[in-house]
């Protein structure tokens, strides 16, 4: 079989742009959510179970659209029509969250948030999958992870920029900041406009040329093995059911009952989707999941130490700084107010970092390959979380978001490029999709145990969720190890 044509550099541009937009949505939403859930009288430990809609909402729609994006074909292509659509509601949710008149309604714009974002974001990996050759992956995840560092930098510094502007940076109890209300409506618009912008100049190629254009290895085509499935099922049933006994019986934190939760659907789904005769996109998944290549299984130990550290530092770096660097653990108080603000900056900068480190990576990857890049990167980030306990400066906390943006720009383009190549162009949505259970199963975690961790072991000092993180990408570094570079074969073919 043929490769498929390298494309312009220009035509990588068009292709990722929406990608700035994804991410202002994203962006906004991690610097800011936590703050409005405190505003609107969340306690702190409650925080990781507010943030719960974002991973759950990844688990069921990414593998979904994956699917469905696999065997779509319409005059705007196969994945452009998700873009469009997620970009639609995803930016009404924009301009809804801020106005939230209360905290249960926060929390539910959240989950339609992350769902609509997800909807748009899951075929771009995909996308990039589709039009490019081998080689051009990693510039095209880079390429992705540079409109990604652009749009966070712009995003999480609009309630900063705002306030220095003379918007309102405090408001009445239970009321968001007008800083914060300005910059969602902003990244409403910006989100709608850059994925338009990726639909209207791009075009993708049909089903047929992107068979005969295939160089990725066939993957076993074996049906579902029910026997093996409903065994799985009844283990996972038995092992979540026991658990929210446990659970009660003990009067344990009762956030843990996500994990046994998430544990008896995944069981349910196995027995009711492996009967026989149940067939369908479900059935079709779990087929995928059972089948899926090596190199996806062992890279699923690296993404959940990555995405459990990066979901850490979403959920406490403004509780954290706020309660270390500016002294206030109060939402109504101008000194948390000011270290919220000052979070928008950092996470502005690990995003501008990571922008640079796209251009960076690339050429470090062709010297030492992608196994050996990705550990270097996620622990410099590790360095610079575990940084943020020793620097009182908040100032100086500018130079530790330099390892995590080489971090965040390396977890965002290297691991796919290692995953990409090994998976065929039929199958390239639907595993995109399954890839995600490696970032939304950490976050299910994080949500459900650091709260506990932090109240029994860390006397509720978010600032210790961050040195979490730092251990946990110290340990994504080492299992990246045990991953296959993608095969001289595959390379020579690009």
């Amino acid at each position: 079989m043929s490769p498929k044509p390298q494309l312009t550099f220009w035509q990588i541009w068009n292709m990722c742009f929406g990608f700035l937009g994804i991410q202002f949505g994203f962006a906004l939403q991690n610097a800011n959510v936590s703050r409005i859930f405190q505003t609107l009288g969340a306690e702190i430990e409650q925080i990781p179970l507010l943030w719960i809609a974002a991973p759950l909402t990844g688990l069921i729609v990414q593998p979904i659209v994956g699917y469905l994006s696999d065997r779509t074909w319409t005059p705007l292509g196969r994945r452009r029509p998700y873009f469009l659509f997620g970009a639609i509601f995803a930016s009404l949710a924009l301009f809804v969250m801020p106005n939230s008149p209360a905290l249960w309604i926060a929390a539910g714009t959240l989950w339609i948030l992350d769902a609509s974002i997800n909807v748009s974001m899951e075929p771009f990996r995909a996308f990039v999958g589709d039009q490019l050759p081998p080689r051009q992956r990693p510039m095209g995840f880079a390429m992705q992870s540079f409109f990604i560092g652009i749009g966070s930098v712009i995003a999480s510094m609009l309630p900063w920029l705002l306030a220095h502007a003379g918007v309102a940076n405090t408001a009445a109890a239970g009321e968001v900041p007008d800083t914060v209300k300005y910059a969602f409506y902003l990244g409403g618009g910006v989100m709608f406009l850059a994925i338009g912008w990726t639909v209207l100049r791009t075009r993708e190629y049909p089903p047929e040329v992107l068979r005969a254009h295939d160089t990725a290895p066939p993957l076993r085509q074996a049906p579902l093995d029910r026997v093996r499935s409903r065994r799985n099922g009844m283990a996972w049933s038995a092992t979540g059911t026991l658990a929210a006994l446990a659970i009660a019986g003990f009067s344990l934190d009762p956030q843990l009952y996500i994990l046994a939760g998430v544990a008896v659907a995944y069981g349910l789904a196995l027995l009711v989707f492996a009967r026989p005769g149940a067939d369908g996109m479900v059935t079709t998944i779990l087929g995928d999941l059972q089948a899926m290549p090596g190199a996806m299984r062992r890279l699923a130990l690296v993404q959940f130490f990555s995405w459990f550290a990066l979901f850490a530092m979403w959920i406490y770096a403004g509780p954290a700084v706020a309660a270390t660097h500016f002294g206030s653990s109060d939402p109504q108080s101008a000194a948390y107010n000011d270290g919220a603000n000052w979070v928008g900056v950092l996470f502005a900068a690990y995003n501008g970092f990571a922008a640079l480190a796209a251009i960076v990576i690339p050429w470090v990857v062709r010297r030492v390959g992608l196994r050996v890049g990705h550990l270097v990167n996620v622990w410099l980030g590790a360095a610079g979380l575990l940084s943020f306990l020793f620097i009182r400066d908040p100032q100086w906390l500018l130079l530790s978001m330099v390892g995590v943006g080489f971090a965040w720009a390396s977890i965002l383009s290297l691991p796919y490029a290692l995953l990409s190549d090994s998976l065929p162009a039929e199958k390239m949505g639907i595993y995109m999709g399954i890839f995600n259970f490696f970032i939304v199963v950490p976050q299910l975690v994080a949500a459900s145990v650091l709260g506990v961790l932090l109240k029994l072991a860390f006397g509720n000092q978010p600032i210790m969720a961050l040195a979490l993180g730092a251990a946990s990408l110290v340990l994504a570094g080492l299992c990246v190890l045990r991953v296959p570079e993608p095969s001289a074969d595959a390379e020579a073919a690009a």
